[in-house]
C-alpha cells in the first residue's frame, strides 16, 4: 500500500510577516506546497490529505485541490477549537489553535496507511521526500515504529536572521532520543550555534540533525495521540495558550519505549519564508532547482 502525505495547512495564513502561503514563489506562480506535492507524487505517495479550517474550504478546493485531483487523491480534514475528547470543552478566551499534533489527530478516519505529516509552507526538497517514503513503504503492518526526517542544520539557516529549531539527539543505531527546542541559531564566522537557557553561544556542527517537522507514522499513532491529549489538557487546564506539539509526544512514547523513531539523514537543503526579506532568496533558490532540472518549468 503506498503511503499518505498529511498536509498541515490549517489557517492557509503565514507564521511570518504577513506572508500567504498561496503566494505564488515559482516560475508560473507555484507556491512552496506545490512543489512539496509534486516531490511527493514522484515519490510514491499514493494519497494527499489536507488539515484546514473550516472557514477556508471554499477558497481551498477552488485554489488548491483543484491543481492536484486529476493527478493524486486528495482529501479534506478540517481542525476547529471544538474538536475535543469526550468530557471537555474548549476554554472560554482560547483563540489560539491547539497545536500542530491536534492538527494530526483530525486526520483520524481518512488515514488507514502509513503516512507522512508536512507542513504546508516548508519546502524541503525532492530527496527528503524520497527517502521518507522509501521507509514508509516498509512500515505497513508495524505499531510504534515511526521516522522522521533528520535535516542536517547548516541546510537550514535563513540569511536573514536567527531562527529556531527542534535539535534531535540520536544513539548508535540512528534511533531519536530527544528532541530539544534550540533558539537563536545561526552561523557565525563560518560556524553553527545557538544560544542555551543561560544565553551561552553553544556550537554545534553543520551535520546535526534538526527536526522541521517532517516526521513518518503509522495510524496507531493516532490512538497514542488521543490518549496523550487527554493527559495534556488536564495538566494545561486554564492555559489558553498551551499548545499539543508533535515532539511533546514523541519524547513522551520513547521516553516511555512505547515507539522508536529512526532518523532519516537527507541531503536537501530546507528553505522557506521565516522572515519577509526571505522572499527573493526563495524565488531565487526555486529558480535554480528549474534551471538545474530538478523540477519543469511548469509544475502542473
Amino acid at each position: 500500500m503506498k503511503p499518505t502525505l498529511f498536509v498541515l495547512a490549517a489557517g492557509m495564513g503565514s507564521r511570518y510577516g504577513g506572508l500567504k502561503q498561496l503566494d505564488g514563489l515559482g516560475p508560473n506562480g507555484e507556491t512552496i506546497m506545490d512543489y512539496s506535492i509534486f516531490d511527493a507524487i514522484r515519490a510514491g505517495f499514493g494519497k494527499v490529505v489536507f488539515v484546514i479550517r473550516h472557514d477556508f474550504e471554499q477558497d481551498f478546493r477552488e485554489k488548491i485541490l483543484s491543481k492536484y485531483e486529476h493527478l493524486i487523491p486528495v482529501e479534506l480534514v478540517f481542525q476547529s477549537l471544538d474538536k475535543l475528547p469526550a468530557g471537555f470543552s474548549c476554554p472560554e478566551g482560547r483563540v489560539k489553535p491547539w497545536g500542530t499534533n491536534h492538527a494530526v489527530l483530525m486526520g483520524k478516519d481518512a488515514i488507514h496507511e502509513p503516512f507522512a505529516v508536512i507542513n504546508a509552507d516548508d519546502f524541503y526538497g525532492r530527496h527528503s521526500f524520497e527517502v521518507l517514503a522509501r521507509q514508509l513503504m516498509t512500515m505497513e503492518g508495524h505499531q510504534g515504529d515511526y521516522c522522521m526526517v533528520g535535516y542536517r542544520v547548516g541546510n537550514t539557516l535563513s540569511d536573514s536572521g536567527t531562527v529556531a529549531r527542534g535539535i534531535c539527539q540520536t544513539n548508535a543505531e540512528g534511533y531519536l532520543t530527544t528532541v530539544v527546542e534550540r533558539t537563536s541559531i545561526e552561523r557565525v564566522n563560518g560556524v553553527v550555534q545557538f544560544t542555551d537557557e543561560d544565553g551561552k553561544a553553544v556550537q554545534i556542527a553543520d551535520n546535526t540533525p534538526v527536526s522541521m517537522n517532517m516526521w513518518g507514522f503509522t495510524p496507531d499513532y493516532f490512538t497514542y495521540s488521543e490518549d496523550y491529549f487527554v493527559q495534556f489538557l488536564k495538566e494545561n487546564e486554564g492555559n489558553l495558550k498551551a499548545e499539543f506539539f508533535i515532539p511533546l509526544l514523541v519524547n513522551h512514547l520513547i521516553n516511555s519505549g512505547k515507539a522508536t523513531v529512526k532518523v532519516l539523514d537527507t541531503t536537501s537543503k530546507w528553505f522557506g519564508v521565516t522572515y519577509a526579506a526571505d522572499r527573493p532568496d526563495v524565488v531565487r533558490k526555486i529558480r535554480e532547482l528549474v534551471d538545474a532540472g530538478e523540477y519543469p518549468e511548469k509544475l502542473f
